[in-house]
């Protein structure tokens, strides 16, 4: 059996069809808000019971890693899973996983945490939208590449990420998602790929 799965249009296989994709996107796009909450309320959350961020963090990634080994004990899928996800980990797991340890890895970063969750709550939605309307993979690439550089633009304005980052982020960020693991979600390579290049950065901020 191949390490890489035929790309599919998405619909066919999310439950609830075209709503239950419309509420995978929006979900999706609804990640962005956790950097607020993290770096506005996370203090606050984690003095109300006691612990730090990290630890809030590291606990609700553990959560989220049992609950998915549950969730495939049982063989279970929900309203905007696909249908393969019964038996293999999911695209939500995937990106929870991975926005864990980006949040674990740099806690007191919100000028490199913002750009990089956005680009994976807002880039793969616009990268799979765009790839859905049959344009040529050049294409997808090279727009899917100035949209995330917008987001890490639009990000050295709000929270001074490095503008010269946004140059080389825009297109690891979609060349990271282009991959198609059997066993690995674009939810986790499109994050984690461009955290471990940021990682490999940082001493030249």
């Amino acid at each position: 059996m191949s390490d890489q799965i035929e790309l599919t249009d998405p619909v066919d296989h999310s439950v609830g069809g075209m709503y239950g994709h419309m509420f995978r996107r929006g979900f999706h796009i609804g990640m962005s808000i956790i950097p607020f909450i993290y770096f506005e309320f996370g203090e606050k959350i984690a003095d109300y019971f006691s612990v730090t961020v990290i630890q809030v963090v590291s606990f609700l990634t553990l959560v989220l890693v049992f609950g998915e080994a549950l969730r495939l004990k049982l063989g279970i899928t929900i309203f905007g899973q696909r249908d393969y996800e019964s038996k293999q980990v999911s695209a939500l797991a995937w990106g929870g996983f991975a926005v864990g340890m980006t949040f674990l890895i740099l806690p007191e970063h919100p000028e490199l945490v913002w750009p990089l969750i956005l680009s994976l709550s807002l880039g793969d939605p616009f990268l799979g939208e765009i790839r859905r309307m049959g344009l040529e993979s050049k294409t997808v690439f090279f727009y899917g590449s100035i949209f995330i550089a917008l987001i890490w633009i639009a990000c050295s304005f709000q929270v001074d990420t490095p503008l010269w980052m946004a140059v080389v982020m825009g297109p690891l960020c979609v060349a990271a998602e282009w991959p198609r693991l059997r066993w690995v979600d674009d939810n986790a390579t499109m994050l984690l790929i461009p955290l471990s290049a940021t990682i490999m950065l940082i001493p030249w901020m």
